[in-house]
């Protein structure tokens, strides 16, 4: 079994915060937002989820990496987050199917981490201060030369950057009866977003971010799927765009998390960055419509205005977030257009939402009939 060997890590937030702990992943140095995540489970679905592009996350469970990984488990085609914070990091792992441990996998793929610090403390301490961006270097020890290059380090408000994780050319899949053909947005997808519509009869080609609807319509799509992604909602002027130009054509529209915010900023609503995000698999939403709630897995930094949503005459609130009241959920009062701010995908998490993947089914069979 290969030797593993630890130097000192230093984790530094920007407002002069400091973190000692030892080094996980590769030796080196990385910077982005630093965000927590309360997922009991699910850490590579995480770490490969294209929402997370830019962030560095924390995980609130204790232990990670004691599974190892293996290639069933992930989101996209590699790992997204910029770097690990954790308490304790599992070297070796014990699953039998596993084909790797974490730490080979962050070797591989050059992500930088810190482990072995008080991750409870950090955790209380950014939820009261807010989400706020850090650098982790296990090969620096120089606090102020930390401090420089943190300062290069963008903030997420402002940022477009669901053209670091779109494809960059279409593809497809297909189930083996087509019953509708649904265009997909690919503002980040998350691949078991695409399996849900696949295994519900839905043929499904996956667009780059920046593709015109004018391209998309020539596909004749029965329906449209707007992705995740990550970034703010209101850098993505393009998606905007498409979204109005769907809407007119009154095509069927199902959106997640990025695509709920884009539905909104479609309508004139605007969107903010939280103070903190929801990120774990474990957050409460009531169904307004059905009045059950639903545990969901989230992952995001922004949200929709609930004061400019209020009295729009076109949109009405759907779901709601249970611990803060922000709007998990909206759709349209004369268009077939509805979306949600959490991930109904459910990897990893609990599977109370997939219903929503056959509420959009029934909206393609709907409008198809017609």
């Amino acid at each position: 079994m290969k030797k593993i060997t630890s130097t000192e890590a230093i984790l530094l937030l920007e407002d002069g915060t400091i973190f000692k702990g030892k080094s996980l992943g590769r030796i080196g140095t990385s910077g982005g937002e630093l965000c927590f995540n309360t997922g009991m489970t699910g850490y590579q679905e995480i770490f490969t989820d294209p929402s997370y592009y830019g962030q560095m996350v924390v995980t609130t469970v204790s232990h990670v990496g004691n599974y190892g990984v293996q290639p069933e488990e992930v989101e996209s085609d590699k790992i997204q987050i910029s770097g690990l914070v954790c308490k304790d990091f599992s070297h070796h792992f014990s699953r039998k199917t596993a084909e790797g441990s974490l730490q080979e996998y962050f070797e591989k793929a050059g992500i930088v981490g810190i482990c072995e610090i008080d991750t409870r403390a950090l955790v209380r301490y950014i939820r009261d201060k807010g989400a706020m961006n850090a650098i982790v270097s296990s090969e620096i020890t120089d606090v102020e030369e930390l401090r420089k290059r943190l300062a290069d380090v963008p903030s997420m408000a402002g940022l477009e950057l669901s053209s670091r994780v779109s494809t960059t050319s279409t593809y497809e899949f297909k189930p083996e009866e087509v019953k509708y053909k649904v265009a997909v947005l690919d503002l980040g997808v998350k691949q078991n977003s695409l399996h849900n519509l696949v295994n519900r009869g839905c043929e499904v080609k996956v667009f780059p971010y920046n593709t015109s609807f004018e391209e998309m319509e020539k596909w004749n799509p029965d329906g449209y799927f707007i992705s995740n992604g990550p970034g703010d909602p209101a850098a993505t002027v393009d998606a905007v765009n498409n979204v109005k130009k769907i809407l007119q054509v009154e095509r069927p529209l199902f959106g997640i998390c990025m695509g709920h915010q884009v539905l909104a900023q479609a309508n004139g609503i605007a969107t903010y960055k939280m103070h903190n995000g929801h990120r774990g698999l474990n957050h409460p939403v009531k169904n307004l419509k059905t009045g059950l709630c639903e545990i969901t897995s989230q992952n995001h930094g922004f949200v929709v205005d609930a004061e400019q949503l209020q009295n729009h005459p076109e949109v009405e609130v759907t779901h709601i977030n249970l611990n803060d009241n922000t709007i998990e959920g909206i759709r349209m009062k004369s268009k077939p257009a509805f979306s949600v701010q959490y991930h109904p995908e459910s990897s990893p998490g609990p599977h109370d939402s997939e219903y929503l993947f056959d509420d959009f089914v029934a909206l393609l069979e709907q409008y198809k009939s017609k």
